[in-house]
């Protein structure tokens, strides 16, 4: 396991250096003029191109200069320090003002994923090719159908604002029921996957031999699913909950833009919207952190839940 750990701490070394690298070259690469390139079409002052060309080392040209450039950038980023957007907005103070936000709206959906999704996912691989089978295979099918963007305004229009069920705005600082909403919209192609992946994981498992065999010890039906099934079936579920739960974190542009929720997605949209090259590379980079970590974290996790699981 120590092994295992050390390889993919490795590996997420590389992928942290290699996807900073793609972006920071994105921003400059082929650009004439690299300020103007931060900047979007918005004018910008002598003041915000003096500070760009000092933050970012512009004045050093050609290929050595780009690399100066990116490693100074990288030792800022690992130090913490992610410098300011065109606003003159600290990167740092906007991000610690917004994860708690997004944490939380993260894990409404994560547990919407986990107690309906997982739940009914079980309960239609044991009671295969019954009618809450099929209905909820017809059901997840409509809600992987409908994209984000679509179903964001569609309940917010009918549970906020018509129906009046729910707040159709989050605001400034919400707390835990005007997060429910978006929670549950974010959530729901997180549930329906689950839901499916847990319903072919338990009808798999449920034909498989171990299951046949303890069985004919005349283990209780019970006892077998409970035991037996859950654990081997739930592995890749918790696998891709795990992930799911780093792209979350990352931020929800469309849903946390229609909810008017100030978090990751919210600020990384209007960074884009306003063309504040700085604001949209120190929030993508941090972004890239996260979910290495997730999926290290998800690794680590499925290899305690089988030991069987060999990592050469």
């Amino acid at each position: 396991m120590f092994r295992f750990i050390v390889r993919r701490l490795l590996q997420m070394i590389v992928a942290f250096f290699g996807t900073t690298l793609i972006v920071y070259a994105l921003m400059f690469a082929g650009q004439g003029d690299p300020i103007q390139a931060l900047a979007g079409e918005r004018p910008v002052t002598e003041a915000q191109r003096a500070y760009l060309t000092e933050k970012y080392h512009l004045d050093a040209t050609g290929v050595g200069g780009f690399f100066y450039r990116y490693f100074d950038y990288l030792s800022n980023l690992l130090r913490g320090d992610l410098g300011e957007s065109l606003t003159g907005r600290s990167i740092g103070d906007i991000l610690a003002a917004a994860w708690p936000v997004t944490i939380k709206l993260a894990l409404i959906a994560i547990a919407v994923a986990v107690i309906f999704g997982v739940t009914a996912g079980v309960l239609a691989g044991i009671r295969r090719a019954s009618i809450f089978d099929n209905a909820t295979l017809l059901l997840t099918l409509l809600v992987l159908g409908i994209p984000t963007i679509v179903l964001a305004p569609l309940a917010q229009y009918y549970l906020g604002v018509r129906w009046q069920l729910f707040p159709p705005t989050a605001g400034a600082d919400p707390d835990f029921y005007a997060l429910l909403l978006p929670g549950i919209v974010l959530g729901s192609l997180s549930l329906a996957t689950a839901l499916r992946l847990t319903r072919t994981s338990v009808a798999e498992n449920l034909r498989a031999d171990y299951v046949r065999t303890a069985r004919s010890k005349g283990l209780p039906r019970r006892r077998v699913v409970s035991v037996h099934v859950l654990r081997n079936s739930l592995i890749p579920v918790i696998t891709f909950l795990g992930v799911e739960l780093g792209n979350l974190m990352s931020g929800a542009i469309i849903t946390e833009g229609v909810f008017n929720i100030p978090g990751v997605g919210f600020n990384l949209f209007r960074g884009i919207r306003t063309e504040d090259g700085p604001l949209v590379v120190g929030i993508v980079s941090v972004l890239v952190v996260v979910y290495l970590v997730a999926n290290l974290v998800v690794d680590i996790l499925y290899a305690v839940l089988d030991p069987r699981i060999r990592y050469e």
